[in-house]
């Protein structure tokens, strides 16, 4: 098969793309999602909550929650609120997992639990 090189994005470099899907495969068996994979995926989150808001980032947002402007303090609150209870919550539901007290989700299934945001 004659495959066409595309650039990824995620890694910077090109690559050939043959169009082939390893999970359309029968059998295939996605891997265990690690901490790791969670973590990152959570960060992401919060980053790109952030973002929404014109802010480089999480620390970024969160660094303003003692600005004088009060439209920045206000939503700096919130967002520290909010990643505070998203952390608590993850770590939290992660534990459960390691003592087999709930299943194990996909990160995309345990995103989808956490709460969104709301901004003042």
């Amino acid at each position: 098969m004659i495959g066409r090189i595309v650039f990824d994005c995620s890694k910077g470099m090109a690559k050939e793309d043959y169009g082939w899907d390893p999970t359309q495969e029968p059998g295939f068996v996605a891997p265990v999602p690690t901490v790791d994979d969670y973590r990152s995926a959570i960060q992401a989150l919060v980053d790109n909550t952030a973002r929404e808001q014109q802010f480089n980032d999480g620390v970024t947002l969160a660094s303003y929650v003692t600005s004088t402007v009060s439209t920045w303090a206000a939503q700096a609150a919130a967002f520290v609120a909010w990643r505070d209870n998203i952390w608590r919550y993850t770590y939290s539901e992660l534990a459960k997992v390691q003592a087999a007290e709930r299943n194990q989700p996909t990160v995309e299934a345990f995103l989808l639990e956490l709460p969104a945001i709301i901004w003042p």
